[in-house]
């Protein structure tokens, strides 16, 4: 994988690439929550009043008042039991998997789940199964074959960042014993899918009693750090168990700060989930009226998969011409080829996506 030329985002549905500025369909800031005034003026402000870091692991004297005041926050936003900021979004999935290694008899895990669950599955200390992607009749065979009285742990994203699909968890746990957890990496469906923005477990109408959500907060709101959403015997066993959890400093107190209001701006601004998914649809919807395949998928994410390296190249020059930065990503889950990734945000304006309309529309008549 390259390392891609340096990029600066500008106007918060902009970029900057070797002095031109372009129309950025990147990313994953779905309400760009990273540029909101009142978002940097909290994280201005921690860092005036509490500085940077408290530079010390939260079991010792790191344990700041504003993390509790986060974690209270995000409970409420996502009708949790309980709530515990990690460093990184990516820790999230191995805190519980450090936590809960030994419970288990049999790990399932889909065969693209993000790698933060791949390298989980590890610490979980048992049998490690990979399920095709979103098969959940998969799920209930394997479940046969071993026998109901396995006990076991299904891993899965959400919200898949490749194109936008959401993990089919009702159907999960309806194949799997009553006993079965499900640890649901939603990095990406968090702040974007069900009615509140709960995420994948509220679009798909379940319950959290047998689910354990983990999020960044590096995308929908904007900041950075991670959360675990779960009851508040998971907490206390990650508080024991996990090395990770107990060895680590928690999230810069300015960027909690950050998340605090992100979270609190989405809670309350109904209009940031309205606009990102009414941009959605308006695209997703123009595209297929002119005859581009779409996944069905409730995300704000649109694929494009180029059938040879020329219709890539294409593609690359056609977007560039109409000022729009290509998004053409190589990333692990995604076609091994790469393609082009458009990741739609509440901020784009009807003139930047009628644009992508029409490039994408004209190189599709091209390609047919």
């Amino acid at each position: 994988m390259n390392e891609p030329k340096p990029l600066v985002q500008a106007d918060r549905t902009y970029a900057l690439l070797e002095g031109r500025k372009l129309s950025y369909f990147s990313g994953c800031d779905y309400f760009r929550l990273a540029s909101h005034l009142q978002v940097i003026e909290a994280a201005r402000s921690a860092a005036q009043d509490f500085g940077l870091s408290v530079s010390a692991s939260r079991l010792t004297t790191g344990n700041h008042p504003l993390l509790a005041e986060a974690e209270q926050t995000l409970r409420e936003y996502f009708s949790a039991e309980d709530a515990l900021l990690v460093s990184a979004g990516y820790f999230g999935d191995l805190v519980v998997a450090q936590a809960l290694a030994g419970m288990f008899s049999h790990v399932l895990i889909d065969e693209a789940a993000h790698p933060a669950l791949q390298d989980a599955a590890q610490f979980l200390n048992a049998p490690t199964i990979k399920f095709k992607h979103l098969q959940p009749a998969e799920v209930e065979r394997i479940v046969a074959r071993i026998g109901r009285q396995a006990k076991f742990i299904l891993l899965t994203d959400g919200m898949y960042s490749n194109d936008g699909a959401a993990a089919p968890l009702r159907d999960y746990l309806r194949v799997l014993p009553k006993d079965a957890l499900l640890l649901v990496d939603d990095a990406h469906g968090a702040g974007v899918l069900g009615t509140a923005g709960r995420g994948t477990p509220e679009h798909c109408g379940v319950s959290r009693t047998r689910v354990i959500q983990t999020t960044t907060l590096s995308k929908a709101f904007g900041s950075g750090g991670g959360v675990v959403l779960a009851d508040r015997a998971i907490r206390q066993r990650i508080l024991r168990h996990s090395r990770l959890f107990v060895g680590s400093t928690p999230p810069p107190l300015p960027i909690v700060a950050a998340a605090l209001t992100a979270t609190r701006l989405l809670r309350r601004q109904k209009g940031f989930l309205r606009r990102l998914r009414k941009n959605s649809t308006w695209l997703k919807s123009g595209l297929r009226r002119e005859g581009v395949h779409l996944p069905e998928t409730p995300g704000p994410i649109i694929p494009i998969l180029p059938a040879t390296t020329a219709e890539a190249n294409a593609l690359h020059r056609e977007l560039l011409a109409a000022e729009i930065l290509p998004p053409f990503i190589k990333y692990p889950g995604g076609p091994e080829n790469g393609y082009f990734r458009f990741v739609i945000s509440s901020e784009h304006t009807a003139d930047q996506l009628n644009v992508l309309l029409a490039v994408l529309v004209n190189h599709a008549r091209k390609f047919l």
